[in-house]
């Protein structure tokens, strides 16, 4: 789906969880950080959840079910139904049942999340590449998957048996620092056999689909932290975004993204959610972009702040604007970092 190139983010006069029916939350990062919630996550959510907001919980992990995502929401203040969870194993199931008869036997190189969403679209999971399987389904197993697991995608797919992945992230946080994810098992597989899978999770169509159809969502929002799955996603399935700054996403990211992975609306955390957006404006005196009292330009290819609001957020949106419209594909990262000295992000 071909977007318009956005140059600035956008404004909204009402709060988000008004003017949205469904907010489509990305986990990590965004809600919960090490397994913990957030800052202002609970309350926020749960505000918004009871002012008649529908929230979704969207994740690339395929290893857990939607009842234990489902209980850690719950346990962590946030109560939550397993129907509120959309995994990229409930994804990659559907694109698999999509393509096979029912009963058919799947190869899951992978944990319990990939075995209970094949079973529920009417699919037999089988454990070796020698049970006759018609489709191998690889996901996340957890950091103790055996390298033995590997082996077995990998001789059903050099036998020419169809591949599937839940997603491709290369990486995971982990509580030591990053680990790595799906995309790197699939890696190995790929290397072995020199074929490619179908893939099903964030940014790509199949996940969009998947959680538009379990919510029934009529004016989506995705909240996420992650400019190359989160907002890409978005933007490629035509869904308005917000980016928290809670996660992995630095500023100097955000200034420096491409036009693929701009969010609709910045903010700072989930909080976000029950507020309205300020307006960006084209400011004709300098041909910046101003916003809450900040003034931003770009000149001589260098990003500029030329006058001082009272919220850096307020900052940060309008050198986004200057970044975006003034810079065409964006700003580097370096260049970005030292107009954000003067705001403090």
């Amino acid at each position: 789906m071909n977007q318009p190139v956005r140059t600035r983010p956008e404004s909204s006069r009402q709060s988000l969880n008004e003017a949205y029916d469904t907010a489509l939350l990305d986990l990590d990062g965004v809600v919960y950080a090490g397994g913990e919630a957030i800052d202002h996550a609970v309350e926020s959510l749960v505000t918004a959840r009871d002012a008649g907001m529908r929230l979704a919980y969207v994740t690339n992990n395929a290893l857990r079910t939607p009842e234990a995502v489902a209980e850690h929401l719950t346990r962590l203040g946030m109560p939550a139904a397993p129907d509120d969870v959309i995994t990229s194993a409930q994804a990659v199931a559907r694109l698999i049942s999509e393509q096979l008869p029912q009963g058919a036997r799947v190869l899951v190189i992978g944990g319990e999340g990939l075995r209970v969403a094949l079973r529920e679209r009417g699919l037999t999971p089988v454990d070796s590449a020698d049970d006759g399987p018609a489709a191998v389904v690889q996901g996340y197993g957890g950091p103790d998957m055996p390298w033995a697991r590997l082996a077995e995608a990998g001789y059903a797919v050099a036998r020419g048996v169809p591949w599937f992945a839940s997603n491709l992230d290369l990486t995971i946080p982990s509580g030591r620092g990053i680990a790595p994810g799906n995309g790197a098992a699939v890696e190995v597989v790929r290397i072995v056999t020199g074929k490619t899978p179908q893939a099903a999770g964030k940014p790509l169509p199949p996940m969009h689909r998947e959680t538009v159809l379990r919510t029934g969502a009529q004016r989506p929002l995705v909240v996420g932290d992650r400019l190359d799955t989160d907002i890409e996603g978005a933007y490629a399935g035509g869904v308005d975004s917000l980016l928290v700054l809670t996660g992995v996403t630095t500023p100097a990211q955000l200034l420096a993204a491409e036009p693929g992975h701009r969010p609709t609306y910045v903010d700072r955390d989930l909080r976000g959610l029950l507020a309205p957006q300020p307006e960006v404006a084209h400011d004709e005196a300098s041909g910046g972009f101003r916003c809450g009292g900040w003034t931003a330009r770009v000149a001589q290819r260098a990003l500029v702040l030329e006058s001082e609001g009272k919220e850096p957020l307020d900052g940060l949106r309008a050198l986004c604007a200057a970044a975006w419209s003034e810079a065409g594909d964006g700003v580097s990262e370096a260049d970005a970092g030292k107009a954000l000295a003067r705001l403090g992000l």
